[in-house]
Parts: structure tokens; C-alpha cells; sequence
């Protein structure tokens, strides 16, 4: 190929790049692909989770400004390119009703709105292979959902030369896919393994109090144990978000890679074939992407369509 294989992440929030996908990303980098992240929010108003930062002055006195620089460290650590898509974040509402989302904010925002200014970044930077949320969003937050239907919105209009002409030549990515690290599988696996060693499970009361949900159809495991260790340095980057000595980091590095060391994927929508047990985002791509003569999606068709309706 004359150009680098490049791959974009599109997430919520600051922080949410380094707890999704961060070691395939860091792979990826290190094997000479491209990789950015697209921020749809800046995470303002997230809270302090950090029950050692929870009562810091210096923080909470402009925690906006801090996320942004805890991201840049993060983004730094990856290796990644990263750009700000600019929408507010809506916050998780809580209560019982629910509260409305405050006026202005992501998941309030007119889809045309928020697609343009992804499919701007599309445009830009050209991605062969682009990850998000599935249709639930990952997990119920109204910013996680809105990022999943922006995400698939652009990814169909961005080849279009008659969507958003003013926002770039058209340029389509060949393969989208939903990030699905998180499974009841991975964390039983994990607790498992601590509990054959002699050693006490964090995951005893999660497993009890599991709702199970049913499976998503994974297609790709990408090997990445290798870069476990720049996932949590990047996740320590964000030290309002991530708890040091919380459970994201209670089973040693070498048990995750023995027992787990990979992330896993949903192919969502491709205009590649997607082979069985693929373990590889770029598989199948360098062969028909040799250059620009796939920039719009004229000729192209959907090989692969595994997309849901939300179940929220």
C-alpha cells in the first residue's frame, strides 16, 4: 500500500479510549498502522472518581481543563493521534424519574450536527478501519448510545459524494466495529484463575450480582498482551477516573495474558469479507485498498451487516 493502514476509535469520553480497545491500539501503532481517537465530549461533567483526588481543590475547581490534560497524557502514552469531535457531555442522569439531559448537550444535539462534524473527521483523516459502541451504547450512558448512532451514521455518509459536500471528499471505510471487551465470560475466566491460585477474587460480588444480557456475536480477538502494559499506563493517565488500586488492576499482568490476552470485537458492518475467527481489524483490507480508488462507497457492497436495533 502506499498509504498506512490507519484505524479510528470514536468514543464518548476522555478516558473511555484507554479502557476500550487501548492495547489493540497500541499494537497497532507499534506494527506502523495510523491510529486516532475522536472524543465526541470532553467529559465535563464527569465526576471525580478517584476516591484519592475525590476532595482535591485544585481539581474540582476546573475539572474540564484536567480531563483535557489527563487525555493528552493518555494519548501520548498510546502513541495515538486524538482530536476533540467538540459536543458537551450530557452527565448520567440519576433518580427516580430520570431528570431531562441538560439543554445543549451531546445526546440532545441534532444528528445532522453530529454527524457532519464526524464525518468531517472521516473525511480528514481517512481511516480504512473504524471501532465504537454497539447499540446499547457498551452500557446505558446517553453519550455512549448517541456515540454509537453518530458512529454509524458517518461511517454510511461518509463515502457519500452527496452527503455533507461541504465537509471534505467523500472517503468510505471499509469495516466498522463495535468494541466488546467487557464480558461476563472474561471476568469469570479472571476470577477463576485467582481463586485456583489461593488468591482472593475482586469478582465474587460482581458474578452475584451479574445481569446477564443476551451474548453478542464476537468476530475478532486481536492477540495484544503484549501492550497490556501501555493499556494500564494510560488508564493511570486519567487519575481523576481510574482508581490505582481499584479492581481494574487487581489481577496481575501476566494472569490476564495467560488466561485473556485479547480484545475482542464485533464486526458490525464491512465491505470486506469477515473470515471466521478473525483476529486481525485490518484483515482482508490491504488487498483492496491499494490506494484511493475506493474513496466513495460507488460500487461497494455491504459483505457483512450484523447491526441490531437498540435494545434500551
Amino acid at each position: 500500500m502506499a498509504d498506512r493502514l490507519r484505524l479510528m476509535a470514536v468514543h464518548a469520553h476522555p478516558d473511555d479510549e484507554s479502557s476500550k480497545g487501548a492495547a489493540t491500539m497500541a499494537k497497532y501503532v507499534a506494527e506502523g498502522a495510523e491510529v486516532l481517537v475522536v472524543s465526541c465530549t470532553g467529559g465535563e461533567r464527569g465526576d471525580v472518581l478517584n476516591p484519592n483526588l475525590k476532595d482535591d481543590v485544585h481539581i474540582l475547581r476546573d475539572l474540564p481543563r484536567v480531563r483535557r490534560d489527563e487525555m493528552k497524557r493518555a494519548q501520548e502514552i498510546l502513541g495515538v493521534q486524538h482530536t476533540w469531535l467538540g459536543f458537551v457531555d450530557s452527565g448520567l442522569p440519576e433518580g427516580d424519574p430520570l431528570p431531562p439531559l441538560p439543554e445543549g448537550c451531546f445526546a440532545l444535539e441534532p444528528l445532522d450536527v453530529t454527524t457532519e462534524a464526524l464525518v468531517r473527521e472521516i473525511r480528514r483523516f481517512r481511516p480504512h478501519v473504524v471501532t465504537t459502541y454497539d447499540e446499547n451504547g457498551g452500557y446505558p450512558h446517553p453519550d455512549h448510545v448517541m456515540t454509537h448512532t453518530v458512529s454509524m451514521a458517518a461511517f454510511l455518509a461518509a463515502g457519500d459524494p452527496a452527503a455533507y459536500p461541504h465537509a471534505g471528499a467523500p472517503w468510505q471505510p471499509l469495516k466498522l466495529y463495535y468494541n466488546q471487551g467487557f464480558s461476563k465470560e472474561k471476568i469469570v475466566a479472571f476470577h477463576e484463575a485467582l481463586v485456583a491460585l489461593g488468591e482472593e477474587s475482586p469478582y465474587a460480588d460482581w458474578l452475584e450480582r451479574w445481569e446477564d444480557r443476551p451474548p453478542r456475536d464476537i468476530t475478532t480477538r486481536v492477540h495484544c498482551a503484549d501492550y497490556f502494559d501501555v493499556r494500564d499506563q494510560a488508564l493511570l493517565a486519567h487519575a481523576t477516573q481510574i482508581d490505582p488500586d481499584g479492581t481494574w488492576f487487581q489481577v496481575p499482568r501476566d494472569l490476564q495474558a495467560s488466561v485473556w490476552p485479547t480484545e475482542e470485537y464485533e464486526a458490525a458492518l464491512s465491505y470486506v469479507p469477515i473470515a471466521p475467527d478473525e483476529d486481525d481489524l485490518f484483515a482482508g483490507i490491504p488487498d483492496v485498498a491499494a490506494g484511493d480508488e475506493l474513496a466513495t462507497r460507488g460500487g461497494l457492497e455491504v459483505v457483512h451487516d450484523q447491526r441490531k436495533a437498540s435494545t434500551l
